[in-house]
């Protein structure tokens, strides 16, 4: 059984076809609204594509950050070498849905760094600058295991006002500064 449906929106055409006035002011109203909802879609999406070139940028800037501290401090080294992983990066290796992971190996001395993204585009939810990506530096040995202790310090990848820098947190002390070689020695000194 069909049943017809008659819709009423507000005013009929005239007999000769033409809208009346009100509704076509707000047909004109409806169209402005819709394309500044179409403007605003396009700028989430490019400053979303942005944001994601960012963070690729900021994961090879990590590794690059890794890779300089081992190959310098490999080429001081008499006995061993430390290991690191991966040993080459790539853009492609960024992994924008899960935790991408490096790592530094001193003779069973671990340096272990995750980070990803968060759920939303930029977050203040754990640090109060702005950031991209966030994960934990966390290092360990054979000792620190067997007593149950890991230090982990958190690492953010920060949109500052006058720059962009990865930037490490430990959250007992509110102690914060850059990710970089001084940071990395400080936490290799600890493991030794």
């Amino acid at each position: 059984m069909l049943v017809a449906v008659k819709a009423m929106w507000g005013s009929k055409p005239s007999r000769d076809g033409r809208v009346s006035q009100p509704r076509r002011e707000r047909l004109k109203r409806l169209a402005r609204s819709l394309d500044a909802l179409a403007l605003k879609d396009e700028v989430l999406l490019r400053k979303g594509r942005e944001i994601a070139a960012l963070r690729c940028e900021a994961a090879l800037e990590l590794h690059s950050v890794c890779a300089r501290f081992v190959r310098e401090l490999n080429g001081l080294l008499a006995r061993f070498e430390l290991e690191f992983q991966p040993a080459e990066y790539e853009a492609e290796n960024f992994q924008e849905e899960g935790v991408n992971l490096f790592q530094i190996n001193a003779r069973g001395r671990i340096l272990q760094i995750t980070f990803q993204a968060p759920p939303e585009l930029v977050s203040t939810e754990d640090f109060r600058v702005p950031y991209i990506l966030a994960g934990a530096v966390r290092c360990f040995n054979q000792q620190l295991l067997e007593k149950e202790l890991v230090e982990e310090q958190m690492l953010f990848y920060t949109l500052e006002r006058s720059r962009r820098m990865w930037r490490f947190f430990e959250g007992r002390t509110h102690r914060s500064g850059p990710f970089d070689a001084e940071y990395l020695i400080s936490l290799m000194e600890q493991l030794v």
